[in-house]
């Protein structure tokens, strides 16, 4: 049931998990909350077992503003946070000052998954469009202003057909 490296201590009615290092999954967790409440880079977090893994997958199931997805490579599992909520609002604040300033505004290099966030959530934003630029790990998204939006290039799609 518990390997080697783990205990269960019972602590004010509930059982809480500790590893041989001493670590606290409550703790761990609010540590992990406090890093995420600012950011808008994923925490990456390698070498937790399923179960430690389940309890943070849990914990932000029902918190709109982060998500959590775990890749393995080979036998090696990653954890990765994402604080959703917060890409969300930085490409919506980016967009804004590509629409007031009519220039270009190039976010910071970002995963394959943070790109996808900042894509879906400005996607229905007038006047603007999303591009991905670059190459590796220099790979970002470009916010660029549409003066005339997507309504026209339909209507001169639509001219273009008669």
């Amino acid at each position: 049931m518990n390997n080697d490296k783990e205990t269960r201590k019972f602590i004010n009615g509930d059982f809480k998990r500790q590893d041989s290092g001493g670590r606290n999954m409550e703790k761990f967790i609010s540590e992990l909350e406090r890093k995420l409440r600012e950011s808008i880079t994923p925490e990456t977090i390698h070498g937790l077992n399923s179960f430690e893994r389940r309890l943070i997958h849990r914990h932000f199931d029902h918190n709109p503003d982060v998500q959590t997805r775990t890749y393995r490579d080979g036998s090696e599992f990653t954890l990765f946070v994402y604080p959703v909520g917060n890409i969300e609002r930085f490409a919506r604040k980016k967009a804004q000052e590509a629409l007031e300033s009519d220039d270009p505004i190039a976010l910071p290099p970002m995963g394959n998954y943070e790109r996808y966030i900042v894509h879906s959530s400005l996607k229905d934003v007038g006047g603007i469009e999303t591009q991905s630029q670059g190459d590796g790990s220099e790979r970002h998204v470009q916010i660029v202003s549409k003066k005339f939006g997507r309504g026209l290039k339909k209507i001169v799609k639509k001219i273009r057909l008669l």
